[in-house]
């Protein structure tokens, strides 16, 4: 386990190996039933945590309506604690934490919500539109920002009731956030919102494609993140965006030509080691050579 702050290593405290450090953990019963007990962390002195099932059967509210036979159970922390997790079939973990404290809840999960036939074109224009905005932002052509923010609000108003809440709460405030950004002729806040904006539309996009095809199109997106990042000489998050590319790359890259995997390694590698080194230029002099590969694939 790894914690990170400001997008740098802080500490890997509660990390443990099986056998080394304890015996091993178990999730939970294969057939649970209420009173049943399990220790998914299970080394003493560095890491502990308990579980008690406290329900089972449930129905609970999920992205696409009810879903049946939820399991829920009562969490026991080392500091003696607790709190629920509720546990979804076709989610695994579905919801922890409380809505007035820390909250963790799933938005949706492959293939559970998959959605057959092509994505709708209310999803396509919003795809377009954002390009559009992040392009003429970076342009400061902002008559055709302000054109590309107005498409962009109109495809999103008529699709968001098909959208789950989590999501469509993140993407309308995105979409307010570029709108202001784009009003304000600000290119930075207009980049950084416009990435949101994307990110959350291929998460919409997950239900109608592959997600192979998604990560590929992810990692695009991270390479543009980086870039802006990179230029608003923030070090923390540079580092960030490398190791969401390095992971988004381990997903993908059985995928790849050979000679596009072998070259994808060695600029991620280099990009990784100028962005440790808090070497925000090179970063952003090496990351344009990136986008041309991932272009390719």
């Amino acid at each position: 386990m790894t914690d990170y702050k400001d997008g740098v290593v802080d500490t890997h405290q509660g990390s443990w190996l099986a056998g080394r450090d304890g015996p091993a953990a178990m999730i939970m019963p294969a057939r649970p039933k209420v009173g049943d007990v399990s220790r998914t962390e299970n080394a003493p002195g560095t890491a502990f945590e308990e579980v008690t099932v406290a329900a089972v059967g449930q129905t609970i509210s999920g992205p696409g309506g009810s879903i049946r036979g939820a399991l829920v159970v009562s969490e026991l922390h080392t500091d003696g604690t607790a709190e629920d997790k509720i546990f979804g079939p076709g989610y695994g973990e579905f919801s922890t934490g409380s809505p007035t404290g820390d909250l963790e809840q799933a938005s949706l999960a492959v293939p559970t919500d998959a959605r057959p036939g092509p994505p709708p074109a209310q999803l396509t224009t919003l795809s377009t539109s954002v390009r559009d905005a992040f392009d003429t932002a970076g342009a400061n052509d902002w008559a055709g920002a302000a054109a590309a923010s107005r498409s962009l609000q109109k495809a999103w108003d008529a699709y968001q009731s098909n959208v789950p809440e989590l999501l469509q709460k993140q993407m309308s405030r995105d979409i307010d956030a570029l709108a202001r950004a784009v009003a304000a002729h600000n290119p930075q806040a207009a980049h950084q919102a416009a990435l949101r904006v994307a990110q959350n539309d291929l998460d919409l996009r997950l239900r109608y494609q592959p997600v192979v095809k998604t990560d590929l199109v992810r990692l695009r997106l991270w390479a543009r993140q980086l870039l802006v990042d990179a230029a608003d000489r923030n070090p923390g998050a540079v580092v960030g965006d490398v190791a969401t590319l390095e992971l988004i790359r381990d997903r993908v890259r059985h995928t790849l030509h050979p000679a596009t995997a072998t070259r994808l390694d060695t600029q991620l590698r280099d990009l990784g080691d100028a962005a440790y080194n808090k070497d925000v230029a090179a970063t952003a002099k090496a990351t344009p050579a990136l986008l041309a590969t991932l272009a390719a694939t």
